[in-house]
């Protein structure tokens, strides 16, 4: 029995041995090409967040990239240089920054070094496809170039006008009356979605999804397109999930094995592709291939003009009309309700420029909306705090070294942050967390700020050709809301909404309010 026993105690020590001797072959090529890999790759020189060694940052970014943005705000605005660099083993490494200079030789002084790049256009290729806002080289100009020219018409402008004062009076402000009436409670921010979608689908497809609408005749309508707009919002978000992944291969895996996010955001993407190709192919079965004023119009007049290609443009540009000025809408009637003083600034501007114009009746043309400087200055505020596009993401082409010296190797991502630069006190002030429109005004007139300060629209050669437009609509609906509303926000006293990083920053769990009617004299 002792015998047995001493062989016992010897076998166990041994099995265990032999265990851990298969499990370190088993994990050494693994640690000798992270190994490797570290010492291979020229290291971001970038202060403040420091790597482990060969795992880098892995554990920062699993512990943080449930609140990505507010940490890397956190860091970018606590670091001297406002630059810090991201290493993940089996990631290119990349930099994320809020340096001025350094935005200014990424998206103006050294443009061409710093496309969207292999990674981005992956990521984003089965929602977006070669649209304008995931394509490079000469794709890329040749569509900006068309855009820009159809863009810079005043047709366009003169048919946006149109379309967001119809969707106003005909649906924003009826809606709002009988939710006051019934002393209803709304989500304001899918309200303002839902305007969004209905103005974008009219710009770029002439098609009137009336998500918006309480007409029972447009019941049937209205039901139809909710499953484009619902899919339409899944595909975004989905897309995104890409990007927040450990490891770069784990959506390649699912998209393979058709499971999770990836089974989710084929089926999305799908029939928002059918919806978009529907529109097109009815289009050319009646002959109406550029008969109005709607982009689709505009860009099938021209000669490469393939279904996939009007399909992509159009796609886009539905993303960039329904995501955008929502989300700047949300943020920016919650900031108002925190501050009753700016409240009243903006309908007095409001109601001095009506009297200035004599008629009570009409909605705000483009002369009119022109003369809000002080609306103006708080929705462009409003965007400081809260960038409709919070952090955008490029590729270096070859190695290059920022104006602050961090150096950038060739295939790295680089990223810079609209949010925390809107956070840096040396641009804003020591104020920069209070929400304050006059900062942008000068004796009453609006003062623009550069935008390498202020990257809301982007800067540079990809500046948004769509901001006249943009700042169109938002005025349009705050003043229209304000004239005849007060806008009361149910959140509890001083809790700020939390955000969900998509492709544009939403509010995570809606906006609830209550309107009531405007006491007037």
């Amino acid at each position: 029995m002792v015998i047995i026993a001493s062989n016992q105690r010897k076998t166990k020590p041994l099995a265990m041995d032999l265990t851990f001797s298969f499990i370190f072959i088993l994990l050494l090529p693994l640690f000798t090409f992270l190994l490797f890999h570290h010492l291979s790759i020229k290291k971001p020189t970038s202060e403040g967040l420091k790597p482990h060694p060969l795992i880098g940052h892995l554990p920062h970014f699993i512990k943080h990239r449930h609140r990505f943005l507010d940490w890397i705000t956190d860091v970018l605005t606590s670091n001297p240089s406002h630059t810090m660099s991201l290493q993940i083993p089996f990631q290119d490494y990349g930099i994320l920054t809020a340096n001025p200079l350094n935005v200014e030789h990424i998206l103006k002084t050294n443009f061409g070094n710093y496309p969207k790049g292999q990674r981005s256009t992956t990521f984003l290729q089965d929602f977006l496809g070669q649209g304008i806002f995931n394509s490079d080289g000469e794709q890329w100009r040749h569509q900006r170039k068309l855009a820009s020219y159809e863009f810079n018409k005043r047709s366009l402008r003169n048919f946006v006008m149109d379309t967001v004062q119809l969707e106003i009076e005909n649906r924003l402000l009826p809606l709002l009356r009988r939710a006051e009436e019934r002393d209803e409670v709304l989500d304001f921010q899918d309200i303002l979605e839902s305007f969004g979608f209905d103005n974008i689908c009219k710009v770029a497809f002439n098609e009137d999804p009336a998500c918006l609408s309480i007409d029972e005749e447009e019941e049937k309508k209205k039901s139809m397109s909710k499953g484009f707009k619902k899919a339409f919002g899944d595909a975004q978000s989905l897309s995104m999930v890409r990007f927040m992944d450990v490891f770069p291969f784990t959506w390649r895996i699912k998209k393979m094995l058709d499971i999770g996010s990836e089974k989710k955001l084929r089926k999305s993407v799908s029939i928002v592709r059918e919806f978009a190709m529907k529109i097109i192919r009815d289009r050319r079965r009646d002959n109406r291939d550029h008969d109005g004023d709607d982009l689709l119009s505009r860009f099938s007049s021209e000669k490469e003009k393939s279904e996939e290609f009007l399909r992509d443009i159009v796609i886009s540009f539905v993303l960039a009309g329904r995501e955008t000025t929502s989300s700047a809408l949300s943020w920016f009637f919650w900031l108002v309700s925190t501050r009753t003083d700016v409240e009243e600034k903006i309908v007095k501007e409001v109601d001095e420029i009506r009297a200035r114009h004599g008629n009570f009746r009409e909605g705000f043309d483009y002369d009119k909306l022109r003369e809000m400087q002080y609306l103006h200055a708080a929705v462009t505020e409003s965007m400081r705090l809260y960038p409709p596009v919070a952090i955008d993401t490029l590729a270096c082409k070859e190695d290059d070294t920022l104006p602050d010296g961090n150096f950038v190797g060739k295939g790295w991502f680089v990223s810079y942050s609209a949010y925390a630069m809107g956070r840096l006190e040396e641009i804003w002030g020591e104020d920069w967390g209070v929400f304050r429109p006059e900062r942008w005004l000068e004796d009453g007139v609006f003062k623009p700020e550069n935008p390498f300060k202020f990257p809301v629209f982007h800067a540079g050669p990809r500046m948004c050709l769509g901001k006249e437009m943009a700042y169109i609509q938002m005025k349009s609906v705050a003043a229209s809301v304000f004239e005849e509303f007060k806008v009361e926000v149910l959140l509890e006293k001083g809790r700020s909404p939390e955000h969900v990083l998509s492709m544009t920053l939403r509010m995570r769990d809606g906006l609830p309010v209550q309107v009531k009617r405007r006491e007037r004299s």
